[in-house]
């Protein structure tokens, strides 16, 4: 706490050490030295002190800079300060200034305040202290305390004087200032046991009074306990309100009020009683310290909360809130509790809480019954707590068998031993179809899933001992009800606890020592062979008629043996003992018996055993009677219904008598004159009074009790009283808005505005009060009427003429007569002569929504010199000016309502009205409340509605609408009375007005209020345009028409059938239908067959087939109720020949379909690749049937070309020709029929068969591309198919081009191609080639210009040049072998031809070395073209690689051959 600044310095500016004035600093330094009183009761007790004084509202900082400049001379900025500090800089008190002040201040101070103060608090409180005994050494402490707090009063004192001064400078002091006087004082109260108390009272006084609470004479400190008390001063009504009472709250209480002009006390006592039986539980204190760590008072808010809520069993349920705590400071943590019925709640596998820094929330993970009850939210912050509470019901689980009772609730673990744990639990309310048999109850090992049940039959009591427990181990349980029906389902299962003695258990947990960590619990080393004592206090701790439960103490005997214990019985009356536990003694000194006879009476004693015997037997029983010492509680008594909210009730009743170890009560209810009861509560609630929830509103309910213990259910209690269920009323408040509308000599007319609350019920009239006004001293008060008034406004007679009165306006309600409303201003009774109307009253508005409302008022009482002839209407926001206001309307309107239109959404106006009449506009009407221009959610609109009957009617829901509420219906907005016009139907939330018999005289405004809502109306202009459409509505309603979907038609069905139908878009299954043909009826039998679908609303009649004599008209006329309606279908002519003709072609075409058919008759496709596929779609084929293609009458036979795959017969033409035309024909037949389908593929069939095929190839054409050859240009496409048949046409600038042998054109496999020989630029321009498809066509161009053509053309002459170089260059054309093989001797001669121009040189090489011709070797050249080598004889030196070169200026060119010369006499012939 070092670092931190208390609160009462965190807002002054002089807290910093550096504002000190040297002197101050000294005078703090010796204080400090001085005070080393600081221990723990002195630093208690200044503490205490300190927060009496800020309770008290003394500041000492705000005072010390209040009177500076009048009490000290150190400098502004030198503010002292008064508190004293220890080392650590932590405060320890208070220290006393001596102040400098004036002569003048201190002499009236010590004169006038001194003798003042001794009245006062300070003095009170200094008396007390001085004379309550406290030791004399703690003197010193309390005369330092006691003169800070006297420094401090003294200053707040001298600062109301100052003020007062100043005030009274302008005030008649002797009037005005008196001491304290209490008006009204607090009352004594009585409460239960965590109720709350608000003690209150009215004190006046001049200067206005200071007021303390205390509590057995010690002052009451709200922050010294937050929460616990809350103090209020409002008007000079105090109040001290006492939160959730204990025992402790019973105390004598009372109030002080001081000024500087006295004190005056008032007492009152409090006692707080307990309900019998009930457990001090309660909610635990918050939190004690300062009030906040940072001098901060935290402000809470719980909003967003949550409602009453019900729940089923297995469920999972959220509870939340949201918290908003003012000042939000970053990292602060309030303490956020949960409570179910004032018990704290922590994490468990039942129950998750989360705090999410601004929501709080309670996760029920599985609910069961235990979870019902009252939940608390408990927000605590340092500056107090805010809680919030609402109730949460369970309901009972779906019965896994129907009828079978509710779950057992409530199991606990009561008494746990080595042999046995008693387990307990309440019954559940719900019984089933049968009263509960029993209970069973289960256990299961911790660390197990298996249950094994511990009862054979069946227990009624609420409370069983279960053994057969292995000792040290764990259990928990279970219980399950049972009845006639079946079982119930298990319940919650309990606490684990362990099979173990107390002791042993307590032996387990032990302590820690500190300074070892442990406790090591030893015994004495048994004695062997010593036989144990008797057992001693033998007790029957329980008796029912199913057990008997024993305790007693061991022997008194210490370090015996492993004493266990054997139990004996004996029927009282005899000396019959018999052994219970003969095979195995029991461990632990308690046991329970059963098997015990009911009724008869027992003894009951104990023996000790070890090792060494059997010891004596303890001292018996007293005579133990078999039964249930504990009875079933008697009925509760009388049941008080009272009413709540518009969904409880809150029930309370007479409690059981001589009710023992009563657990609660069950409440149910019942709808009057249902005779099924239902639960309110699922868990006992152990109090007399109860808010039963989750009611019908509008209902009659009664209720009944029943109390419950461990015994069982008592009976019910006796039905209570039926009550509604609706809000409970209270008296209306008082109204407001008193002001005159007409004054005469003796009489004023008043009026005034209906009080905001009402009280839930509607107000039954006004009670009027007056009273003089002379000389500003009101007289007293007079009843002006004395039956009530039902109207806003009232003359009060019997008045004196300029005399000025005030009046007062009470509201009454069968509730009674609320408190009256604030006198009015004072009214001076003087007759108004005035040329102008008085204002109008009554202001209303209705119908509000976001873009306008309407306003309504009454005309004035007083009409001034000539009758009213006229309103105007002002609006202005509510925020605005008084220069804001402004017209609604130019014109006068002559009624007393109208509709405001063109309103801004969300802002808030304000209205007022003004009358005319010829002198002129008369005073203004009070202003209205201010209303927003907003349409609130749920808004109905009234609805105009025409019936089947033809009945008009208005209808208006409302969805807000409370048990009070009543549909008021006017015209021209004045209420309808006249039920000979109009009749009201009212049921729940909707009402409905309707027209008797619609006329002009019905044309106007209705309009529709629901009282007791927030403004609920609406309203609809009932026009003579409107009433004209509703009145042709009304006649269509009247005398109705069967609507129809469509109008009689024909359609042809299978087997040229003929169908005849209709569809009704409405009719019923009782309606008649008649079939007529040429004005006569027909009727069902071999020709017609009729058929009306009620579902669809479909009639038909259906004929077989047509004939010349069903030519004519046919009519189907309906009749269904009072309503009717025909359709009729004229056949004749042309129209029924073609129906006919169409008729007898499908009953052909279904005897065609009994044998093998054409499904698709004979068509032919043409495929990408220009294939021709001729195609039939066949269907109703067998194995036995054939299919035979034709062409021209001569039978196609079966090739690869024929195909036949699902249902679909193929024959394929690969490439189509001329030879391809022809009729084809496919043939299906079998021994069912034959059937043929036929495709003429002749002239212009063959022709469109062309064509297409002539579109795909076009299609499939590339773009045009040129290019250049040695000849010129050539332009090409190519297309993925030729066919022979194609016809082209090529086309330069858009005409067709004319063949020469210098353009021609032609086709090389897919290229078709356009020659230009030896372009020039006239060849420049558009070329394009077109297909013909018989169609459109397809055409592609190419734009030979530009610098396509150039790059065409230069490639040409490039070409061209490399052409004639080709042509030109010298090359060997031929001649020469490439291997030569000779045998020596022989001669060798070849010849080559040479070509060239001009003409080549030639030259000859062996082994790429020239030679030249001679005698061996001769070498000629003849006429340009011939070239020889001859060898005369060769020899193997000629054997080598000759070649011969020709050459000339466009290139060179060579020839090679090889000459191998072989010896014939070499073996093999080897060459050389």
């Amino acid at each position: 706490m070092s670092g931190s600044i208390p609160f009462y310095q965190k807002h002054q500016r002089h807290y910093d050490r550096g504002y000190r004035s040297k002197e101050t600093e000294s005078k703090l330094s010796q204080y400090q030295s001085s005070s080393r009183y600081a221990a723990a009761a002195s630093s208690s007790s200044s503490v205490s002190s300190a927060i009496s004084t800020r309770s008290r509202g003394l500041k000492v900082s705000s005072h010390s800079g209040l009177e500076e400049s009048r009490l000290s001379p150190i400098p502004k900025r030198a503010k002292p300060t008064y508190l004293a500090v220890d080392k650590e800089n932590q405060i320890i008190g208070y220290v006393v200034p001596i102040f400098r002040g004036s002569p003048e201040f201190a002499t009236r101070f010590s004169d006038s305040e001194e003798a003042r103060g001794r009245g006062t608090a300070g003095y009170m409180a200094r008396r007390d202290l001085f004379t309550s005994g406290l030791e004399m050494e703690r003197s010193e402490q309390i005369s330092r305390r006691e003169a800070m707090r006297e420094s401090a009063e003294r200053i707040s004192l001298n600062k109301r004087i100052h003020e007062h001064e100043e005030h009274f400078k302008r005030m008649n002091e002797d009037s005005l200032m008196h001491s304290p006087e209490f008006v009204i004082k607090p009352r004594s109260h009585t409460v239960w046991e965590k109720q709350c108390v608000r003690l209150h009272c009215t004190v006046s006084g001049w200067p206005d009074p200071r007021v303390v609470w205390y509590k057995n004479n010690v002052a009451i400190d709200p922050l010294a306990n937050p929460g616990k008390y809350k103090l209020e001063s409002r008007y000079s009504v105090h109040s001290l309100e006492i939160n959730r009472c204990d025992f402790d709250d019973t105390a004598q209480y009372h109030v002080s009020a001081m000024n500087t002009q006295g004190e005056q006390s008032a007492f009152a006592s409090v006692v707080v009683k307990r309900f019998k039986g009930d457990i001090d539980e309660n909610l635990p204190s918050p939190r004690q310290g300062p009030v906040s760590e940072y001098g901060i008072t935290f402000q809470t808010h719980i909003v967003d909360k949550f409602g009453v809520s019900f729940g089923r069993e297995g469920e999972t349920m959220s509870l939340g809130c949201t918290v908003i705590i003012y000042p939000a400071l970053h990292r602060y943590q309030p303490e956020v509790e949960w409570y179910r019925d004032d018990v704290l709640l922590s994490a468990s596998k039942w129950a998750n809480m989360h705090w999410s820094g601004d929501r709080a929330t309670l996760t029920l993970t599985h609910l069961n019954k235990e979870d019902e009850g009252l939940y608390t939210l408990r927000v605590t912050t340092k500056s107090g707590y805010e809680t919030y509470s609402a109730y949460i019901f369970v309901r009972d689980a779906e019965a896994e068998v129907e009828g079978a009772p509710g779950a057992p609730l409530d199991v606990r673990c009561l008494d746990a031993n080595k042999d046995y744990i008693i387990v307990t639990w309440k019954q559940p309310a719900v019984d089933g179809s049968d009263s509960i048999l029993g209970y069973f109850v289960d256990r299961c090992e911790v660390g197990t899933t298996h249950w094994i049940q511990c009862n054979d039959t069946p227990v009624k009591f609420a409370r069983f001992p279960v053994t057969g427990l292995v000792e040290g181990r764990s259990y928990t349980f279970r219980v399950r009800a049972v009845n006639r029906s079946g079982m119930s389902r298990p319940s919650r299962v309990s606490e684990p606890v362990a099979a173990m003695d107390p002791a042993d258990r307590a032996r387990m947990r032990g302590t820690s020592a500190p300074w070892t960590g442990q406790i090591i619990v030893t015994e004495e080393e048994p004695a062997e062979g010593v036989v144990p004592g008797r057992p001693r206090e033998l007790q029957v701790t329980e008796a029912t008629k199913n057990y008997v439960v024993l305790s007693w103490k061991p022997p008194g005997e210490k370090g015996l043996e492993g004493v266990m214990y054997y139990v004996e019985k004996c029927v009282s009356g005899t000396d019959s003992w018999q052994r219970v536990n003969t095979e195995i003694p029991v461990k632990s000194p308690r046991f329970a018996l059963f098997d015990l006879a009911e009724g008869k009476s027992y003894n009951f004693r104990v023996r000790c055993c070890n090792s060494a015997g059997v010891g004596e037997p303890s001292d018996p029983t007293e005579a133990t009677t078999v039964g249930d010492k504990l009875d079933i509680p008697s009925a509760p008594g009388k049941v008080v219904p009272t009413r709540n909210t518009d969904t409880s009730v809150v029930v309370s009743w007479e409690a059981s008598h001589d009710a023992k170890e009563l657990v609660g009560y069950y409440i149910e209810s019942s709808v009057v004159g249902s005779n099924v009861w239902e639960p309110c509560n699922n868990k006992p609630v152990n109090a007399t009074r109860f808010i039963c929830h989750g009611l019908m509103t509008g209902e009659t309910y009664v209720f009944r009790v029943r109390a419950v213990n461990a015994a069982g259910l008592s009976q019910f209690s006796p039905e209570s009283e039926p009550v509604e269920v609706k809000a409970a009323i209270a008296s209306p408040a008082p109204p407001y808005g008193i002001t005159v509308l007409e004054c005469v000599r003796d009489s004023m007319v008043l009026s005034w505005k209906q009080p905001n609350f009402i009280g839930g019920a509607d107000i039954t009239g006004y009670f009027v009060d007056y009273r003089e006004v002379i000389d500003g001293v009101p007289g007293k008060w007079h009843e002006a009427n004395i039956r009530s008034i039902s109207e806003r406004a009232y003359r009060v007679s019997d008045l004196k003429e300029n005399k000025k009165y005030q009046f007062q306006v009470r509201a009454a309600n069968m509730a009674g007569v609320g408190i009256p409303s604030l006198p009015s201003n004072t009214f001076l009774c003087e007759e108004w002569t005035i040329a102008v109307p008085g204002p109008p009253y009554d202001l209303q508005i209705r119908e509000v929504r976001s873009d306008s409302l309407v306003l309504l008022w009454k005309a004035p009482v007083y009409q001034g010199r000539d009758p009213v002839n006229g309103f105007y209407v002002d609006i202005k926001e509510a925020e605005a000016p008084e220069e804001a206001w402004r017209g609604v309307n130019n014109k006068a309107v002559e009624k007393s309502f109208i509709k405001i239109k063109n309103l801004k959404e969300g802002q808030t106006y304000v209205f007022r009205v003004r009358a005319q009449n010829k002198a002129g506009v008369g005073k203004t009407s009070d202003v209205t409340e201010p209303v927003p221009a907003v349409t609130k959610p749920g808004t109905k609109e009234i609805v105009v509605d025409v019936d089947d009957d033809g009945i008009i009617s208005l209808n208006f829901e409302c969805c807000d609408m409370t048990p009070d509420s009543k549909f008021v219906w006017s015209k021209d907005y004045e209420e309808i009375t006249d039920a000979s016009r109009m009749t009201i139907e009212t049921k729940g939330n909707k009402s409905k007005a309707i027209f008797n018999t619609p006329g002009e005289e019905d044309v106007g405004i209705y309009s529709c209020l629901v009282t007791h809502t927030d403004g609920a109306s609406s309203s609809y202009t009932f026009s003579e345009e409107e009433l004209k459409r509703l009145l042709e509505i009304s006649h269509d309603h009247k005398f109705p028409i069967i609507p129809l979907k469509s109008e009689l038609a024909v359609e042809l069905l299978e087997k040229g059938r003929v169908r005849f139908w209709l569809q009704a878009e409405k009719i019923s299954p009782n309606a008649k239908i008649d079939y007529i043909f040429n004005d006569n009826a027909l009727s069902a039998g071999d020709k017609y067959k009729m058929n009306f679908d009620k579902n669809t609303g479909v009639i038909e009649m259906i004929m077989d087939s047509l004939t010349p004599a069903d030519e004519g008209t046919f009519t189907f006329q309906l009749l269904d109720g009072k309503a009717t309606n025909q359709s009729s279908l004229v056949l004749i002519g042309d129209v029924f020949k073609q129906l006919q003709k169409e008729s007898d072609f499908q009953s052909k075409e279904w005897v065609r379909k009994q044998g093998p058919h054409f499904i698709e008759y004979l068509s032919y496709e043409v495929t990408p690749e220009c294939c021709v596929i001729l195609k039939c779609k066949v269907g109703n084929m067998k194995k036995e049937t054939s299919a035979l293609w034709y062409k021209d009458g001569h039978e196609i036979k079966a090739d690869e070309h024929l195909g036949f795959t699902e249902g679909v017969l193929k024959l394929e033409i690969a490439q189509i020709s001329k030879k391809d035309a022809g009729v084809y024909e496919v043939v299906l037949k079998d021994d069912r029929g034959k059937d043929t389908s036929t495709l003429n593929l002749t002239d212009q069939g063959f022709k469109d068969l062309m064509n297409e095929v002539f579109s795909f190839i076009a299609n499939s054409s590339t773009p045009l591309k040129a290019t250049s050859t040695d000849e010129g240009i050539r332009i090409y496409t190519f297309v993925s198919y030729y066919n022979d048949l194609l016809q082209v046409t090529w086309h330069y600038k858009d005409s067709a081009i004319a063949f020469s042998d210098r353009l021609k054109s032609g086709v090389v496999g897919e290229q078709l191609w356009l020659q230009i020989t030896d372009p020039t630029e006239k060849d420049m321009g558009k070329y394009a080639i077109e297909f013909n498809d018989g169609k459109g066509g397809l055409r592609r161009t190419l734009e030979l210009s530009g610098q396509a053509f150039d790059d065409a053309f230069a490639e040409f002459q490039r070409l061209k040049a490399a052409a004639i170089a080709e042509r030109n260059r010298a090359r060997v054309a031929g001649g020469l072998p490439d291997v030569v093989t000779i045998q020596e001797g022989k001669a060798l001669n070849l010849t080559c031809n040479i070509s060239g121009n001009p003409v080549p040189e030639v030259t000859w090489l062996k082994n790429d070395r020239e030679i030249t011709s001679d005698d061996h070797c001769i070498l000629k050249f003849e006429s340009g073209k011939f070239a020889s080598f001859t060898i005369t004889g060769v020899n193997t030196s000629d054997s080598g690689k000759y070649s011969i070169l020709v050459k000339n200026k466009y290139g060179t060119e060579s020839g090679d051959f090889t000459v191998s010369v072989f010896i014939p006499d070499e073996a093999g012939g080897k060459k050389k």
